[in-house]
Order: structure tokens, then sequence, then C-alpha cells
């Protein structure tokens, strides 16, 4: 066990994964030390919330700072066929007409600060500029991690849990060997912002958009932004998007010619970045916890952003693992299978969004899928809010597979 001048917990990378489980844990009285390598603000993609997130941001006491916040708010998403036709938006209130069902599109520098300042005003000792460079461990067990400073100073801190929040650089599916990538859904993404870009107006304003491509190779997002900024971005298969393809500018552009829909909405914009991309995209760890050790957020797996689900799961994961780790604690009980005892339910729950995403990419049509099926339309909607952890959404995969064979 960690001596009394050790935190209980280190926390490693302060995203959003990070802030939500260090500060729910500090929030039952435990010291808490969150070890972030870079000073915030920084830049990270992934803009765009689902209304699950509300019940997290509750928990966190961040609801009254979002509803505050310059952030647009977000009622709906809009799907646009290959062929240009636009679907009736999906307004998530229809679902579950309770608050929770507005959200917001963020900038994920101001969020995270916010995220950060929050865990921070609810005690968790808070250090940026701190490059975690080994976890430590006791034969299988981890009991703390070695640290260098700003001023290249190294000490060792330990503790009786290190949670790994660190993002897609994930240390301990590295230093596992845990990372298992998922060849079905091998994407990537080039994309950037514009200022000016065409918006809807009213309760639509906010709403994201996701126009497939006339070849039906992948799909642009679209997702307006505070300061008539619009954040817009390709996925397609890793090899269509980069192999044999000119720089990723070209690249970029050569696939917004195969989006109409999107090029008349940039019309009359200033582009206001280079171009971003990222390779590395669907992947999961072999496991989510060992002794003394937990993986939440992009560090145990990273999902196609299809439907925006990643800052919903890294958060989900976070308050997850903080109620294990709180019980834990209390109990004397820091092993994978009390620390790690929610993995199973949250991966049912990644795994129904995952199924989610390899429907479309396959073609599927939830709107033949509705007519067929009406008495889904509220499970379908359930699901594309994230709210993914209840096994009776399981009939609706299976009556997908029944009209695949009828």
């Amino acid at each position: 066990m960690a001596n009394r001048q050790s935190p209980s917990v280190v926390v490693i990378g302060g995203g959003p994964a990070g802030a939500t489980v260090s500060t729910l844990i500090a929030q039952q009285g435990y010291q808490v030390e969150l070890l972030e390598r870079e000073r915030f603000p920084r830049y990270h993609i992934g803009e765009s919330l689902i209304p699950e997130t509300y019940w997290v941001l509750k928990r966190l006491g961040m609801l009254d700072k979002m509803k505050s916040s310059h952030f647009i708010k977000k009622h709906s998403v809009q799907f646009v066929s290959p062929s240009g036709r636009h679907s009736a938006p999906f307004y998530f209130y229809d679902n579950k007409p309770h608050e929770c069902s507005q959200t917001w599109q963020i900038r994920r520098s101001e969020f995270d600060v916010m995220m950060l300042k929050n865990a921070e005003e609810q005690g968790v000792v808070v250090r940026e500029g701190v490059r975690v460079l080994d976890v430590l461990c006791e034969g299988d067990r981890a009991v703390g991690v070695q640290i260098l400073d700003e001023a290249g100073n190294q000490k060792e801190i330990h503790a009786d849990v290190v949670v790994d929040a660190s993002g897609q650089s994930s240390m301990l599916i590295n230093k596992f060997k845990l990372r298992v990538p998922d060849t079905q859904l091998n994407k990537g993404a080039l994309w950037t912002y514009y200022e000016g870009a065409y918006r809807d107006q009213g309760k639509d304003e906010g709403a994201t958009i996701v126009l497939s491509l006339q070849n039906k190779k992948g799909w642009f997002w679209y997702i307006p932004m505070h300061d008539d900024i619009v954040s817009v971005g390709v996925v397609a298969d890793f090899d269509y998007l980069f192999k044999g393809r000119g720089n990723h500018e070209s690249t970029y552009f050569e696939e917004m010619e195969n989006c109409p829909a999107v090029k008349e909405r940039i019309s009359n914009a200033k582009q206001m970045a280079p171009v971003k991309a990222t390779k590395d995209y669907t992947y999961r760890a072999k496991q989510a916890a060992g002794d003394g050790w937990v993986l939440v957020g992009d560090a145990f797996g990273f999902l196609d952003p299809l439907y925006s689900s990643g800052v919903l799961l890294a958060m989900k994961s976070g308050e997850l693992a903080a109620d294990a780790i709180v019980e834990g604690l209390r109990i004397g009980d820091t092993s994978r299978s009390q620390i790690g005892k929610w993995e199973t339910g949250y991966v049912e729950g990644m795994n129904r969004m995952r199924r989610l995403v390899c429907e479309y990419y396959d073609g599927f049509s939830f709107g033949e899928f509705i007519r067929r099926f009406p008495h889904h339309r509220g499970s379908v909607t359930d699901l594309l809010i994230g709210d993914l952890f209840k096994p009776e959404l399981d009939q609706v995969f299976r009556d997908i597979d029944s009209m695949k064979v009828s």
C-alpha cells in the first residue's frame, strides 16, 4: 500500500477521461495526483458531444459551466446520402424529452481546460508539464510512476492505483503489449477548419451533419462551432485515403469534389488551418485493468468517430473505473478483479456502438429498418445518443440480421 505522503491514485493524462476519473475519486475524499505531459490549453480533435455525456457532466459538477459557456448547442444529427439527399434531422429530444437531450459542439482546447480546472477545484492535485517515464511495478502489480518534470528532475511517486488516461499514446498498452487493432475498421481521417461556412439556423444551427461520399467510400463530418468556425473532415479506409495519393491537402480537396454538399457549404468560407491527418484509428486493449492499474478513454481503445462517441466513451470509462477504484480503496482491494470489474459491461456498450458503425459502412439503410421495425425507433435513437449500456438494445441487431437473411 502507498505510504501516507503518497496519493492513493495517480492518473496519467489530463484529457476528459483523466479529468473524469480523478474528479470522481477525489470527490470521495481520496488523494489523487493527475500528471499531464503538456500545458493546457492544447489542441485536440473530438469536438462533438452526444447527449449521454450529460449524466457524467452532472456528477462532475460541470453542467452549470457548460450551460453558461459559449459552446454551440447541439439538438440533432442529420445524414446526407451519396446522392445528396438530406435525411430529416434526428432530434434527440423527440426520443427523450429531458434537458439531457440538448448537448454541445465544443472546442476541445477550451473544454479540456474547463474539465481540468474543475478537477482541481474538487481536490485533485493537477501537475502539468510532467512527463511519466515509466509505470513502476512489483511483479505484475503497478505501484507508482517514474516522472520527469520541466526542470529535468526525476522522481518516483508511489500509489495504490495507477490510471492510464494518456490517450492514444497509451503507456500501458505499449508496456504490456495489449494493443489489438480493429482490422474491420481500419480508417483514417483528414480535416481542417473554416470561418464563415454555411450553417443552418435556429434549432438546427448546431447539428452534426454526416455526409456520404458519392462513391460511398467514406464520409465527411460537418460540425458547427462557436466563433463562426466549422470543423470539416473526411473519414475513409486507410488504404483509400493514404496509399498512392498526393499530400494530405490535395487528397482532402479531391474527396471534397466527391461530396458536392460539403463543397457547397464551404463555398464562401475561408480555410483557417492546414489539413490535419490521423492514421491510427480503431483499436482496443486486451484488458482494461490489472493489479493496481487501469486503462480509461483512448488509452483503453478508440472507436471510429462516425457517431461522435469519443468523449462519451472517455468520460463513461472514467466514471465506471472511478466507482470501482473507490470501492476497492474502501475495502482494501486493488486487484484486477475489483478495479476492472466494470470492463465487461463497458465493452458490451462499446461493441453496440461499434456494430452501429459497421452497419453504416456496410450500406445498411436505417430508414428501411425503421419502416420494417417501427417499434425500434427509440432503441436506434438510444444507440445514437450513447445510451449504450442496456442489454435489451441487442434485439435491434438481431432484427438487423434477420433482414439480411430474409
